[in-house]
């Protein structure tokens, strides 16, 4: 068996190892992390909401089997424990993951796994959520099987410019896999094989950054190709997302790992939200992207927050923008969306106090569904706010500006901006103490539209603003101060 598997990991060592295909609709746009969401709950929700709305795909949380963590009470970090490669959690069983994923593609809406490969869990005294044991401290979890020797050497991280240290020491007490080892490869593609045979289109890579590129490569590349049966091209590969944190002064660098896949591109996060907090002028953003110090937009994934900096964990701090300053938020998420810049993910998120809180769950543990208000919010704990107007609207309108590039910019020199996307769409931010009335050229046919952020498009006739938009392509252009949004969008398929 290991021979073989030798033999064919060095024939796949000239193929090009780059998995940048999303493997999405081409209708559609926006992965959304539905966090925490049990299986069953994503199903309905795809052919529900996201498919209706366009979007494009759903980063799960970890379908591994974790360590049950009670102190503190099943916190959120949980799901970075693995205690096995069972597909056991408080989501569902592999059976409910398998139903998602086909439930969600026939819509078209595709999944991707969280997937944790750089170490297994660190708390096992509470066993695992599918009765599976593993002991931290002698670094044996039979689950899997993983022994001590499948592990590196304990060591601690104190210094994040020593790459050999981040790379074989252990990130917060977890133990550390071997990826050299041929017998955690062959567990790790293993693991991602079974994902595939399910149907899932893709993986965000966790804690990549903590593994080397050249182990990685291998076992990307030992992959199966996707699932035909599900409707991906014969011989696609899945996408791959990798966390990797580089806010620059480090050691390793988030272009180490360009080759493999794409990269989560946290500066993204960071700047969009010191802009819209107000920290840095719209106007600034006119040069929007690489030159910022970002990736190249294909190699990146963009978000405004994600499940680890929106509690305070990672890089951006204060500036890094949550749905707990929701207009703000509203508007940074706008901008991701209507800017050609990067492939965006959406954070869909549960009400949390403090930096540790679950899920939403009952007295026994178990994940709360979220409950739906007549205008389409979620409660019972759950935020969603893949679910805000002027976030679903700004899907449509990513969708509708699909192939188009960024023309036509205007600023007023300081907090006012505007741009075009090619004739097929048009967007304008007011993050000033003073309210925006301008005639501005939109770039659209003359006609109606209906501002997506104020409201819809339905049955006819506009639920919020109209703009009209005449033989020249200008319209007068008004964004109050103080009005429950600093946004307007208008798009062709926003036309009455």
């Amino acid at each position: 068996m290991i021979g073989t598997f030798a033999i064919f990991v060095a024939a796949l060592m000239t193929v090009v190892t780059g998995q940048f295909n999303t493997n999405q609709w081409t209708d559609r746009s926006g992965i959304v992390h539905l966090f925490e969401w049990k299986w069953n709950d994503i199903a309905e929700e795809c052919e529900q909401f996201l498919a209706p709305k366009g979007y494009a795909g759903v980063q799960v949380s970890p379908p591994t089997e974790n360590s049950i963590v009670t102190d503190p009470r099943r916190p959120w970090w949980e799901r970075y424990q693995p205690i096995s490669y069972k597909l056991q959690t408080r989501s569902g069983s592999e059976q409910e993951f398998g139903n998602l994923v086909r439930r969600c593609n026939k819509v078209g809406v595709r999944i991707y796994v969280d997937l944790v490969i750089n170490h297994m869990a660190a708390v096992t005294t509470n066993g695992g959520t599918g009765g599976s044991t593993g002991n931290a401290g002698a670094m044996t979890f039979p689950g899997v099987p993983y022994e001590t020797k499948d592990f590196h050497e304990p060591c601690t991280i104190n210094d994040y410019n020593n790459a050999q240290e981040v790379r074989n020491c252990q990130l917060v007490g977890l133990p550390d896999l071997n990826q050299r080892q041929q017998w955690v490869r062959e567990r790790i593609v293993d693991l991602m094989d079974k994902f595939i045979d399910h149907g899932i289109a893709g993986f965000r890579v966790d804690a990549v950054k903590h593994m080397w590129p050249e182990d990685l490569k291998v076992i990307y590349n030992s992959i199966k190709n996707l699932n035909t049966t599900h409707g991906f091209k014969p011989g696609s590969r899945a996408f791959i997302t990798q966390e990797v944190i580089d806010m620059g002064g480090e050691g390793i660098s988030k272009y180490e790992y360009t080759d493999l896949g794409t990269v989560t591109e946290f500066r993204f996060s960071a700047e969009i939200g010191r802009a819209f907090r107000g920290g840095n002028k719209l106007k600034w953003m006119r040069n929007w992207g690489p030159d910022w110090g970002f990736l190249p937009s294909n190699l990146s994934m963009v978000f405004v927050d994600n499940h680890d900096n929106q509690r305070g964990h990672g890089p951006g701090g204060t500036d890094v923008l949550t749905y707990k300053s929701s207009r703000n938020y509203k508007m940074a998420t706008a901008f991701m969306l209507a800017h050609p810049y990067g492939n965006p993910r959406l954070m869909s998120s549960f009400a949390f106090d403090h930096s540790d809180q679950g899920p939403p769950q009952d007295a026994k543990g178990n994940i709360i569904s979220p409950k739906f208000n007549k205008d389409g919010s979620c409660s019972n704990g759950w935020v969603c706010e893949h679910r805000w107007r002027q976030i679903y609207n700004m899907i449509g309108f990513r969708n509708a500006v699909a192939g188009t590039d960024l023309n036509s910019w205007w600023d007023n020199g300081n907090q006012q901006i505007a741009f075009c996307r090619g004739r097929k769409g048009f967007v304008a931010f007011n993050l000033e103490t003073s309210d925006l009335d301008q005639e501005l050229l939109t770039c659209l046919p003359a006609g109606t539209y209906c501002d997506v952020i104020s409201g819809s498009l339905r049955g006819g006739s506009c639920t919020g603003k109209r703009i009209v938009v005449k033989s020249t392509g200008y319209a007068n252009i008004q964004i109050p101060a103080q009005g429950a949004d600093g946004v307007l969008a208008i798009h062709v398929n926003a036309k009455l």
